[in-house]
């Protein structure tokens, strides 16, 4: 994050600024604030979108799914511009167009959240730590082997992205898969929902999809006639309340939802992590000398998913004509609903800024969304991010950035905040 009085974009009018221009993605943190200051729900006139920044303003939204479309505004964003061509590739080469059952308003979400609830249980993910655990503790190994003589190793491609692929896939129960590969569809479905592609970027996405739509229908034919203990079978033979099987359709894109969205924001998350821990050398010292200590761990994640959310926005649309922040808004407006903003905004959270794990209120962020569409594997993630922490933590003592914070890239997408290389090197632990 940029500093408001350093920041490269200040002074400029707000209706000159654009969430499209890449410094800005970078370097958010000044736009939120002038769009809180000025003009709360504010209409980005190259996105296309009207973006909600004001933590009370989205919690009003996110309460309200019979004004404020889950389903509209996520069809809309979809490969915005070529949606037609993008769904006749699928449709020709992917075994068909799935659309997202998770991303569907009520009724029809209610059914479908209550079955996937069922897979998220806190007994369930309890269960699953130590199995994680040994996952996670064998990635920091690797990471520390290729850091060894002070070699740069990138700890997003080298730590976040593999140690979250591989705990994805296990509880999928697929055996064999290729890392990279899965990585690259999970940057396709991103960049499906990000708006920042140009037409031969959507059909290279578009192909990517195809290829893990493909292997989600393989591994759900081999579960047909083979079921295993794991999320696809579970999904593969589950039954709804009113003792219907999933569609085919349904289940592809329920699947889908979990490879991808089961690594993909965790991996930013601890992306993060490991950028915070290589900017504040004191916070990685009060991580090491309170990891054993449950209560610390809780916060610390818990503060970690406000100061950095993986997920900046996501889109809503309205189901009528409305009012929100003071702001008229038509039937049809597309909205992205910028949770990294609420969680910025000092009305709610006292000097932002600052890294706290002993902030009062630090389980009301915005990271994993409010109401009905709260993200379903949230307790998973926080998993994730705790043993993932407490892992590196051991083993390295400090984390050194290569390059200066300004100069590192991200992902080109207004969905996320993801760091697309983190230059580390790392002083192990004597």
């Amino acid at each position: 994050m940029t500093d408001a009085a350093t920041c490269p974009y200040s002074g400029k009018p707000l209706n000159e600024l654009t969430l499209t221009d890449p410094l800005i993605q970078a370097q958010p943190t000044e736009f939120y604030a002038r769009m809180r200051a000025e003009d709360p729900v504010h209409f980005d006139e190259k996105l296309g979108m009207w973006l909600v920044t004001r933590y009370d303003d989205i919690v009003e939204l996110l309460r309200d799914p019979e004004t404020f479309s889950d389903k509209h505004g996520y069809e809309k964003q979809y490969a915005s511009g070529y949606f037609e061509e993008f769904k006749q590739i699928l449709e020709t080469e992917g075994g068909g167009f799935f659309s997202d059952a998770i991303k569907s308003d009520p009724p029809y979400h209610t059914r479908i959240r209550k079955l996937l609830d069922k897979a998220f249980t806190a007994h369930r993910v309890k269960s699953l730590e130590p199995g994680i655990t040994k996952v996670i503790s064998n990635a920091a190994d690797k990471l520390m082997e290729k850091a060894a003589n002070g070699e740069v190793v990138d700890g997003v491609r080298e730590y976040a992205i593999p140690l979250t692929i591989a705990v994805i896939c296990e509880q999928m129960g697929i055996e064999q898969y290729n890392g990279e590969k899965i990585s690259r569809w999970s940057e396709a479905i991103t960049a499906q929902i990000g708006r920042m592609q140009d037409h031969g970027q959507m059909v290279a996405n578009a192909k990517e999809i195809c290829d893990l739509q493909n292997f989600i229908i393989a591994q759900m034919k081999d579960r047909e006639a083979n079921p295993k203990e794991d999320m696809i079978s579970d999904l593969v033979h589950a039954t709804t309340e009113d003792g219907e099987k999933l569609t085919f359709a349904e289940a592809v894109s329920l699947i889908r939802a979990l490879i991808i969205a089961g690594n993909d924001t965790t991996a930013t998350a601890i992306g993060n992590l490991m950028f915070i821990l290589a900017s504040k050398p004191d916070l990685a010292d009060e991580l090491y000398n309170n990891m054993d200590d449950r209560r610390y761990m809780n916060r610390f994640v818990e503060e970690l998913l406000r100061y950095a959310p993986p997920v900046r926005g996501l889109a809503k649309m309205t189901t009528r004509e409305c009012e929100l922040g003071g702001q008229k808004l038509p039937k049809g407006a597309h909205m992205l609903v910028m949770y990294a903003s609420g969680n910025d905004d000092d009305s709610k959270f006292e000097c932002p800024r600052e890294f706290s794990t002993e902030r009062p209120n630090h389980g009301s962020h915005l990271a994993f969304g409010v109401g009905i569409h709260r993200c379903v594997g949230a307790s998973l993630a926080r998993m994730e991010i705790n043993v993932a922490a407490k892992e590196l933590i051991k083993r390295a003592k400090r984390l050194h950035l290569q390059v200066a914070p300004e100069d590192l890239t991200y992902q080109p997408t207004v969905a996320t905040h993801t760091i697309a290389k983190l230059p580390l090197t790392l002083e192990p632990r004597s």
